[in-house]
């Protein structure tokens, strides 16, 4: 029986040192940061990780790190599925599966890379699943780079009838169409997994199992009250809900550079390379650190706010 993958879910980043190398060392607190604000898995060598900038041996080591040291606290779910051709496809995903990850997460584009269709995305899919280990339990993720590939209702109906897929980060930004796939996987084992903050609470409500959307890197805890707690206390959910889909937006500002900032701040780590941004964050984006400012600052509020509501519901 495979574990569940649902509830919230960070996109992690990967830390680098100055030259250029991971930084397993602050990969570690990274790890112990996540899980101390109360994560429900981890989807490691994603976008967000720069997996398109990692090597395969790269991928396959921090894959296996994350593994190691969550040591079954949380279901780990990991891609690294970034080829077009089909036998390296094979060869990346199944090192993924050897690293220990509870799922491996197949990327929409890479199923249909020349765009071609229904018909081009199963016949690669169906390959994938003919050549992958039967009892690894798989994801997709519609992935916005190196271009966004949605799926139709049939092709993830498809999915769904072969009884292999877990979860589906869906990256529609689209209610009506998080409600639609919901009902089409509601009597499967796939989570559907909204990575939209815009639309994260209305999502949820509509049977949405999580978010999985990058302001995890900031505050996961804060997106876990509202999955939890939200209904109960509807003003403050509701302005909650407010700030983080403003604070969603900075993610335009030289993300993912913008969470290594605010990890650098924590003291998480203490470089904020990356091999996706070339170029200097502050320079382009004006007034980026008074912008982190308030982003830091609307955490600790709601945090504040939500520690109260815990003391007076214990104190009574």
């Amino acid at each position: 029986m495979s574990k569940s993958i649902d509830g919230i879910i960070p996109v992690m980043i990967t830390p680098f040192t100055e030259d250029g190398a991971i930084d397993y060392a602050g990969l570690e607190r990274l790890i112990e940061w996540y899980l101390a604000h109360d994560v429900d898995a981890l989807f490691a060598v994603c976008q967000s990780s720069e997996m398109q900038f990692l090597s395969l041996e790269e991928r396959k080591k921090l894959s296996r790190f994350v593994v190691r040291q969550v040591a079954g606290r949380v279901p780990v779910i990991s891609s690294g599925h970034i080829s077009d051709d089909i036998e390296e496809q094979v060869a990346e995903l199944t090192i993924a599966a050897e690293t220990g990850a509870d799922a491996v997460v197949l990327v929409t584009n890479h199923l249909d890379p020349a765009k071609q269709g229904t018909a081009a995305f199963r016949r690669t899919t169906g390959t994938l699943l003919d050549r992958l280990p039967r009892d690894m339990p798989l994801g997709l993720y519609e992935c916005p780079a190196p271009f966004r590939r949605l799926l139709s209702d049939d092709e993830l109906k498809f999915c769904i009838d072969t009884g292999r897929f877990v979860v589906l980060k869906d990256v529609s930004c689209d209610l009506p169409t998080v409600e639609r796939r919901v009902t089409l996987a509601s009597r499967s084992p796939m989570a559907i997994v909204n990575a939209n903050a815009a639309i994260a609470r209305d999502a949820m409500r509509a049977g949405s199992r999580g978010f999985s959307g990058v302001f995890t890197n900031f505050h996961p805890d804060l997106y876990k009250w509202m999955r939890l707690s939200g209904d109960r206390h509807e003003d403050l959910a509701s302005r909650l809900n407010t700030f983080l889909v403003l604070a969603a937006l900075s993610e335009a500002f030289g993300y993912p550079v913008l969470a290594k900032l605010y990890h650098q701040r924590l003291g998480t780590f203490g470089s904020i390379k990356s091999r996706v941004i070339d170029f200097d964050v502050r320079e382009k984006f004006w007034a980026l650190d008074a912008i982190l400012d308030q982003v830091v600052a609307g955490t600790e509020v709601f945090r504040a706010e939500i520690a109260r509501l815990g003391a007076v519901a214990a104190a009574a």
